[in-house]
């Protein structure tokens, strides 16, 4: 690509950011190609809510006591369109995106998404490589879907399931929903070539500790690769505390009990690696991989070059933010291309964003949560 200095041009149409503590400069001049914010972080990965409703009630999530019949979600006209979020996401590509990872709620819930999916798939990199394209999907409607996903250009799935019991696992997406359907639907996407597979696990103490054992010793013999999450203080409503906490390398030593575990190197060519990887081996000679993802106790946000696009077009800087800047407006009002990419590059530009490290320093108290964003309305 071309190099060129293009100033940003304010949209006087725009919502103010003011009060974000974030005011627009009209000077500020940006050098389309890659960017990298204050800490040196690179733009490389896009996550995009397609959708604030899922039919999970999961409780360290959207539990049932505040996401309720009457709880009022998004009205269909104040989500972005397909093709308000195919055109944002080439500005994000100009900027140095390669992977673009479709979240939600739950994202099968949203009508026609294989139509975004064939959108964003005929993207390219800027070096005209195809944009890795994936999706996190709680597995219940993937049975039906995976195929069409696929046809439509979708590269690889990552499926959350927190227990092989169907008792636990009820108790957990509240909602009474089998764990046999999210097993065929793991099984459906891996046969249609959805794959590299993975499984991420939530543990949370007192809850689902007994299921790691089954959750390893399952996907070990299926050959698909499963990820322990620490327990994550997102948004307000989860009743997170530190004590429902359980450490990666608690689990980790747990399971050094019973396989042969040996580190791997970081995946160069994944982008945006956020879990340490090991190599898994049992006594039978199955082999497979495992990762944990420590935001809680060992913290990556030095290596964090994540962005979050909401389903109503807010753009959010960390899983952890209180506030997102509005592309919506800018989207419906004619904004150009180059206006688009000089707002990314400029708010990308001035991130500092570090939670999780100034937790782990004890730099910010759990009564700072109060205002987060809820990760139902912008993906894990």
């Amino acid at each position: 690509m071309t190099a060129k200095f293009i100033p940003i041009v304010q949209n006087p149409s725009a919502h103010s950011e003011a009060a974000n503590g974030f005011v627009f400069d009209k000077n500020f001049i940006y050098q389309p190609g890659r960017i990298s914010d204050q800490l040196k972080r690179p733009l490389k990965d896009l996550r995009i809510s397609v959708t604030d409703r899922c039919n999970f009630r999961c409780t360290y999530c959207m539990p049932k006591e505040i996401f309720d019949s009457n709880y009022k979600y998004l009205p269909h006209a104040d989500l972005l369109s397909f093709e308000e979020i195919t055109r944002i996401a080439k500005s994000f590509i100009a900027l140095g995106v390669e992977k673009i990872r479709i979240t939600g709620g739950e994202p099968l819930l949203r009508k026609n998404i294989e139509r975004l999916i064939e959108q964003l798939s005929a993207l390219k990199t800027l070096e005209g490589k195809e944009i890795d394209l994936t999706l996190t999907t709680n597995g219940s409607l993937l049975a039906r879907k995976a195929q069409s996903l696929k046809d439509a250009g979708l590269k690889r799935v990552t499926v959350s399931l927190d227990a092989l019991s169907d008792q636990i696992f009820k108790t957990m997406n509240d909602v009474d929903f089998p764990v046999s359907c999210v097993l065929e639907g793991i099984e459906s996407a891996v046969s249609v070539g959805l794959a590299p597979l993975k499984v991420n696990m939530v543990v949370k103490k007192g809850v689902n500790e007994e299921q790691i054992l089954p959750m390893t010793e399952y996907f070990l013999r299926a050959g698909i690769t499963l990820r322990f999450i620490e327990f994550m203080d997102v948004g307000a409503t989860n009743g997170w505390r530190m004590d429902d906490v359980v450490p990666s390398a608690q689990v980790l030593h747990g399971l050094q009990n019973h396989f042969s575990i040996s580190p791997l190197d970081s995946d160069l060519t994944s982008l945006s690696e956020t879990a340490k990887r090991y190599l898994i081996k049992d006594s039978k000679g199955h082999t497979s991989e495992i990762g944990f993802i420590s935001s809680v106790t060992q913290a990556f946000c030095a290596d964090c070059s994540r962005a979050r696009l909401s389903t109503e077009g807010q753009l959010y800087l960390c899983l952890f933010a209180s506030k997102g800047y509005d592309f919506k407006t800018l989207l419906r009002s004619g904004s150009s291309e180059a206006e688009l990419q000089s707002r990314i590059a400029q708010i990308w530009h001035h991130r500092d964003d570090q939670y999780s490290q100034l937790r782990s320093l004890q730099k910010e108290q759990p009564s700072a949560m109060q205002k987060r964003v809820e990760m139902s309305y912008i993906g894990g």
